[in-house]
């Protein structure tokens, strides 16, 4: 059988006894104590001048425990930034994971706050400060929900009460800023006569399959299925800190086999006869330096020059993906079988 302590739970007056007469401390200290017992069964104490003041705190402190919003005051005393630290160090997260979540982390006005002291106004001024320093309504979104995520894992380890950032307002991105950027036939069709020769077939694949650029950069020569006319998606290329190349697994849910065009296929094809000369199906089909597949930095040069030539300095590799989606939806197929092709 489980024995619990006597729960002392109350207001005391520590300078008079119950008939009156003083104690040992009269006079010294502050006069009323609130005391409780956490769910634990770990007792707890606060001083106060008033007694009015002792039993407010008291009925907020009963009420926090039947809303199930308690928080023991020396666990929430922890800052946001000692949390995270301690948080951070036990997810399963991958490298670019832990890069966006550190920076947003890194950069809030409140990072020396005690959690349980957050308020809606501390997240309300880190938001205002990113909007001064420039960043993008997008930028400021994301990092946003990283530090939300923080915000909720407190939550959950009962070091908050509530979570400040509800209710906080972001920034709206421009109605002209937000619009998709969708290239024409005519537009696709300029890159990929104007690209160099050993590049044509990656913005083919992004045009035509509208894979990703880590996705695409990470294709081997086997991931093609030229007799079945299909195409796997595997594996990305990702650059960890501007310097070493990283190959991992798509995006969660990002695996997939997609239908290849004729026209892409005979554009792949002739690719690998000019440019990778070999069948080996672990062949990188745009290789890099260093025996790596080209990354994020490698492909972004080599684009920029192929839409200089092409006169649409405007778009971006990613606006091929719309392209591609664009074409999905023009021929009948629904947003589920959209989605599923790029791997939403």
């Amino acid at each position: 059988m489980t024995i619990h302590r006597n729960r002392r739970a109350g207001v005391e007056d520590r300078w008079r006894k119950s008939d009156g007469t003083p104690t040992s401390n009269a006079g010294r200290g502050k006069r009323w104590r609130a005391r409780w017992v956490d769910d634990t069964e770990k007792e707890h104490a606060r001083g106060f001048e008033r007694k009015v003041d002792a039993q407010q705190f008291l009925d907020t402190v009963t009420t926090s425990h039947v809303m199930g919003t308690y928080v023991d005051p020396k666990r929430g005393a922890v800052t946001f930034a000692s949390f995270y630290r301690e948080w951070s160090s036990r997810q399963v997260w991958v490298p670019g994971t832990l890069r966006a979540m550190n920076l947003a982390a890194d950069g809030v006005t409140f990072a020396n706050v005690a959690m349980v002291e957050l308020r809606t106004s501390h997240v309300e001024t880190w938001v205002k400060a990113m909007q001064v320093h420039g960043l993008a309504p997008g930028t400021i979104k994301t990092r946003f929900n990283n530090v939300r995520s923080v915000l909720r894992a407190g939550l959950r380890d009962k070091v908050l009460a509530v979570d400040p950032s509800t209710g906080v307002s972001l920034p709206r991105r421009r109605r002209a800023d937000a619009a998709m950027t969708v290239p024409t036939p005519k537009q696709v069709g300029t890159l990929t006569n104007t690209a160099d020769s050993d590049f044509v077939a990656f913005v083919a694949l992004a045009a035509f399959t509208g894979l990703r650029l880590g996705e695409a950069a990470a294709l081997q020569v086997g991931d093609i299925d030229f007799l079945g006319r299909t195409i796997k998606i595997q594996r990305q290329v990702q650059r960890v800190n501007g310097g070493e190349v990283e190959i991992r697994l798509p995006k969660y849910g990002s695996e997939r086999e997609i239908p290849a065009p004729d026209g892409l296929l005979e554009i792949l094809a002739e690719h690998v006869r000019l440019f990778i000369g070999t069948l080996n199906q672990a062949a990188w089909l745009f290789p890099g330096k260093n025996g790596h597949p080209m990354h994020q930095n490698s492909v972004g040069y080599r684009w920029r020059k192929a839409r200089k030539d092409a006169g649409v300095d405007d778009l971006k590799l990613h606006d091929l993906r719309h392209f591609y989606a664009s074409g999905l939806i023009a021929a009948g197929c629904d947003v589920v079988t959209v989605q599923r092709a790029l791997g939403e």
